[in-house]
Formats: C-alpha cells, structure tokens, sequence
C-alpha cells in the first residue's frame, strides 16, 4: 500500500484568529481550544506572540501544566528590532521565556516594506532575519520563518525575496513559510512561485500562509499544496484579520478526502464539525450556516427536486458523506419543498413514506403558511406540530383551551419597568386563570402558562428557554409589520428544539411560539408512553 505524503498542520487560531474583529479570548479561552485542536490531530498550535501582552506570555507558562498528546506549541515573534544585536532585544528574550520548543519568527521579505516601514537597509534587514533566527537554533528550538508579503515582495523583486529565506535556511531554520500577507495573490501565482522555492530550497519544509481578502485562502493553500508545499498554516473557521486566514476546516478534508494526504487521523476528522462549532462558542461568534463541510446547510436540502435525488442516491446533491467531518445531513421543510421533503422529514416517524397523497397535504399547509411569513427551517418542532394536525387521530390532541390572555406593562421610569401576564385556561374540564410577573412580556406569560398547566402536567418544569430571535417579514409596512418569532429550548426528553410564531403583534407571536413549544414536548411524552406500553405488552405475551 503506497504511503500517503505527510503535510504538517499549524494552527494560529490563538494567535492570528484572534485578531479578528469582534474576538477576544480570555486565557482560559486559548488553553480549551489549545486542548481541543491538540485532541484533533493539530501538529503545531501557535500561542501567541509572548512579547505583546501578559495573557500570552501567561498562555506559554499555564499550556506546560497541560497534557498535549500530539501537538508542538509554537511562540511567535518578529525579528530583532534594528541596531540591537539578537541576544539583547525583548522580543527574543520574551520568545526563549516562553520556553516553547517551536519559535516561529516572521521577517520582511517585500523591499517596499523593508524600506518604508522597517526603515532600514535591505542588508540589514538579511541580517536580523539570520541573526535571530540563529539565535533560537543554538538555544536548541524549532524555528520556523514566516516570509512575510512574500508572494507580493516576489513580484516586486524576486532576487531579494529569495534572499531572505536564503538568510532564514543558512540560520537553521527547518521550516521556510511563503506568506501571502495581504490575500491578494491568484493561485496560478501562488503555485508558480511555490514551485520555484520547493525547487531552491527542497532540503527544507517548505509551508504556505494565506490571507482571504480575495476568498481564495483555501484554493492559494491547496496550490501551494500542490506545487510542493508540506506545511499549511490557518484557523479554524477562518477567522483572523480583515477577511480571515485560510480555513483550516475547508482545507483538511478537502486535502485529505479530495487529494489523499495525510494530515490528521483518518477518524479525527469526523470532529471537525464540533470543533469548529466549539471555536465559534468560545470566541462567541455566530456559525456561518453556509460554510462548506462544517456548517448547518452544509448537507442541508431544501428543493423538492434535490430531495428527490438524494432520498434514491446522496451523491446526486453530496460531494462527501457528511459523517466523514462529523456533519449531518439535513432535510429543510419550506414553500420549495417538493413531497420528497415531507417524506423523508417526517415519513418514517408517522408511516406516511408511501402515502403521497398525506404528504402533499402537509406540504400545502406548510406552503401555506410559508406564504404568511412563516419559516420552518429552524422550526423543526413547529413542523412536527403540523404533521400532527394534519394527520389527527393518535397523532394529536388538545391539552388545554384558551380563553383569553392579557398582558400589562408598567413603566415607572426610565430605568424601571415590569410586566404582568393573565392567561385563563380551561384544562380537562376545569377552569384556570393565573397570574404572574415578568421582566418583559414574553416572560410574564411563559410564567403565567407554566402556573397555569404545571399542576397538570409537571414535567413543563423541564423545559427551559433558551432562546429568542425576532425578524420583521415585510418591512415595507412598518410598524403595522409581521414578525416572525423563532424560539430555542431545551428539555431533557425532547433535547434541543425551535418553534416560530408569526403575527403582526409581536406579544401574539411569542405565544404561538411558546404554546407550540409546550404541546410539542407533551405530544412528544405521549408518544414515549404510547411505545413503552406496546413494549410492556409485547413481553407479557411472550
């Protein structure tokens, strides 16, 4: 069995990533994700840049209390400052503190940077790069040399380009990266030039670090990948400065699924999608649905024509098994959705896969109300809702009648306000009417409901909100607009799930919502006695 060529990975999330807008992790931040990328598979993680703040060098000195299994911790710095010798500049000094057995060093390799912002002469800008990085070789590191603007100091002057990682190779470093610092180079470039290094330097591991301002990061990566390239440098998710580094959860399975090297373990791919699910949470940013291989829709179908497809053959609309990145395929349910939708979302679960005829009933209810402003996507129990109704009997049942509800607000000033919600109930046969308070609206109801059905059905006690998103459907109406409420929950029997409500009162919206929420989790109950009592039956007659 021929062996698959080794590309070494180096994650700069910590370091890179966050230096992305709107991200800012605590330490306890960077040591959890440092935990998780190093139980990926991850070869190098990169902390930090020690010299720039107290919470790195804190990284470098709490991640040596951890237990990595596999990854190499890497510092990073720049280059001595110019007119200091080596041994006597912070930032080298800060880097050996750190005590990381990996240094990566970035250095100038772009005349026009050397000259306009370093502000120093072209020699002595060859000899910081060879004198620094010579000095992390003697003090017995690793050291990698991030080229940086190479690509774009390539083009303005090629033969100085080669000279700084002719200076970095002759200082002992084993790794020479080819940075496109700006993401403004085409892949046709990046493998050309690539190409002519792995050519010069082939004694080396020669690596690529992109840039996504012109969203090719990943193709930039995999050309370079191509041309000879051995070590890739990105994030997870893509974050980082400006438009983001390369994403390190596209690039993975794409060169390990689609071109057969060996990166991580075969099996440690199947994480990827919680571990990009896992940066987002800690970095507290909102997933991107849309992103390729780890993202919510990206296994999602949506019309009924891919449905279809997919139900007889998942290669038709799927380039991979989503199970390879540890995604799932999902069925959307929407005004697009052909019967197909309807069959495979709900089918199976209430034995109407054959029945064509039911399923496009509930698909023109769906379609229906997909038409008021209504949208099932991130609805699921919503929808559940609606099969129910549409196919009565066993299915569904009323737990209580409303009579009426009423919601107060008081404001007694600026600063201070409160709600108060009535609702009246009529539940098997019996009359309530409870009160409660809230801080707003949607929380003095959803008290006053709980009081009202808890004593009949105290398992409600369990299902917690989670939730709460508002969008206006049709704006052009202004405030007389309808809005589309969606609301998240948890419960211990039910697990994750969402309800939407749609009305031009926002307070009406909210209650379909969580009134769907509540009848979703009984009927879900009920369904649980209903096989735990054939199952109880079946083993008395045995």
């Amino acid at each position: 069995m021929k062996k698959m060529t080794k590309i070494a990975i180096y994650d700069t999330t910590l370091r890179d990533g966050s230096q992305a807008e709107s991200v800012s992790l605590s330490l306890e931040d960077k040591l959890l994700i440092a935990e998780r990328l190093d139980l990926l598979g991850i070869d190098y993680i990169e902390g930090g840049y020690p010299l720039s703040n107290p919470k790195d060098e804190a990284f470098f000195k709490e991640i040596r209390k951890r237990k990595l299994h596999h990854a190499k911790i890497a510092a990073f710095g720049m280059t001595r400052r110019k007119g200091f010798k080596a041994k006597d500049d912070e930032g080298m000094k800060a880097l050996l503190r750190s005590q990381a057995p990996v240094i990566t060093i970035v250095g100038k390799s772009w005349d026009m940077h050397v000259k306009e912002v370093l502000r120093t002469s072209l020699t002595e800008n060859l000899d910081m790069i060879f004198e620094s990085l010579q000095l992390m070789v003697r003090e017995g590191r690793e050291v990698i040399f991030d080229a940086e603007h190479f690509f774009d100091g390539y083009r303005a002057n090629p033969e100085y380009a080669i000279k700084t990682l002719e200076s970095a190779a002759q200082a002992g470093a084993t790794t020479l990266v080819l940075c496109d610092t700006n993401g403004g180079s085409l892949p046709d470039f990046v493998r050309e030039v690539t190409e002519k290094v792995v050519q010069q330097f082939g004694h080396l591991t020669i690596g690529i670090h992109c840039h996504n301002d012109s969203d090719l990061a990943t193709a930039n990566s995999l050309a370079a990948v191509s041309a000879g390239a051995r070590h890739v440098q990105g994030t997870i998710n893509g974050i980082g400065e400006r438009c983001g580094n390369a994403d390190l959860t596209s690039i993975l399975p794409n060169l390990m699924l689609k071109c057969g090297y060996d990166c991580i373990k075969p099996d440690a791919l199947k994480q990827l999608t919680e571990v990009s699910r896992f940066v987002n949470e800690t970095a507290n940013l909102s997933p991107r649905p849309n992103q390729p291989y780890v993202g919510t829709a990206a296994f999602a179908h949506k019309g009924g024509m891919h449905v279809h497809a997919v139900k007889r053959n998942t290669a038709s609309y799927e380039h991979i098994d989503p199970s390879a990145v540890g995604n799932t395929r999902r069925i959307l349910i929407s005004e697009l959705a052909g019967a197909s939708n309807v069959a495979i979302k709900a089918g199976k679960k209430y034995n109407i896969e054959n029945d064509k005829a039911l399923q496009r009933k509930v698909l023109q209810v769906v379609q229906d109300l997909e038409n008021q402003g209504y949208q099932f996507e991130a609805a699921d129990a919503s929808f559940d809702l609606i099969v129910r109704k549409t196919l009565g009997g066993k299915w569904y049942r009323k737990f209580w009648q409303l009579d009426h509800y009423r919601c107060v607000i008081l404001q007694t000033s600026q600063e201070n306000s409160s709600a108060e919600a009535i609702v009246k109930l009529s539940v098997d046969g019996q009359t309530v009417h409870t009160v409660a308070e809230g801080d707003g609206p949607v929380d003095a109801l959803d008290g006053a409901l709980r009081k009202a059905l808890i004593p009949f059905y105290p398992s409600l006690e369990e299902l917690h909100l989670i939730d709460y998103k508002v969008r206006v459907v049709n704006p052009r109406a202004g405030t007389a607009a309808k809005v589309r409420v969606v609301i998240g929950f948890s419960d211990s029997t039910c697990g994750l799930f969402s309800t939407v409500g749609v009305h031009e009162n926002i307070i009406q919206a909210s209650w379909l919502a969580l009134t769907d929420a509540m009848e979703y989790k009984l009927l879900t109950e009920a369904d649980e006695g209903r096989k735990s009592a054939k199952a109880k039956a079946k083993r008395k007659t045995r």
